[in-house]
């Protein structure tokens, strides 16, 4: 084992999380924290690790954007073609996960994916830079291509045809993550960290339990 690797540590002392300061709803706890987020100096602190998996339970992940949340789920926008898409496709089982490292804190998501309305991806998809929208056109997402010049040569192409007109593109769009379970982790002293787990139950209630660390 490497020992520089092994070595490294630090204790969380910055806060606690105790049942009784807790919200009842899952979602309500999730806005506390992400507001306390948005007063801090993270940043980029809607990049979250979204974990997907096949029909046969190889798993994959990679950091996507949360782009809104309510009491629906959490959305995010992707290429439905992507490697992440086709596994959706398949299994729409998925998981997310927030480290804010700046407050000592984990969250953990795990829910059932559904596609957002066609008039919800449209609304964001309008919302971003020109740039942006010429490049979910022009990036073939997780294909294997020969070099960079193919993504030059479809910026321009795509530039051309559109001009500041640029549609949506029928295989891009938005996901919902429908949580099922949400853990909220506050780093304490020792590695006895908190661990909050909220379980949504069939009457729409959320279930609150306390994890060993």
């Amino acid at each position: 084992m490497n020992r520089d690797i092994a070595g490294i540590r630090k204790d969380y002392i910055l806060e606690k999380l105790n049942e009784t300061d807790a919200a009842a709803n899952a979602v309500d706890q999730f806005t506390r924290w992400w507001n306390e987020a948005m007063q801090s100096d993270i940043i980029e602190l809607n990049a979250m690790t979204l974990a997907t998996a096949s029909t046969s339970g190889v798993p994959s992940a990679r950091i996507v954007l949360l782009k809104g949340y309510d009491e629906r789920g959490f959305v995010f926008f992707t290429n439905y073609t992507s490697h992440k898409g086709h596994e959706m496709e398949a299994n729409p089982h998925a998981a997310l996960v927030f480290f804010w490292k700046e407050l000592e804190r984990q969250i953990r998501i795990e829910g059932i994916i559904e596609k957002v309305s066609k008039e919800e991806s449209d609304a964001y998809f309008y919302s971003r830079p020109a740039n942006s929208r010429i490049g979910a056109w022009a990036s073939p997402q997780s294909e294997i291509i020969g070099s960079r010049d193919l993504l030059e040569e479809n910026v321009k192409m795509y530039t051309g045809k559109f001009g500041e007109n640029i549609p949506r593109p029928a295989h891009w769009g938005g996901y919902r993550v429908i949580p099922q379970i949400i853990e909220f982790w506050q780093g304490r002293s020792n590695r006895l960290h908190d661990r909050l787990q909220y379980s949504m139950l069939q009457n729409g209630d959320w279930k609150i339990e306390r994890l060993a660390p």
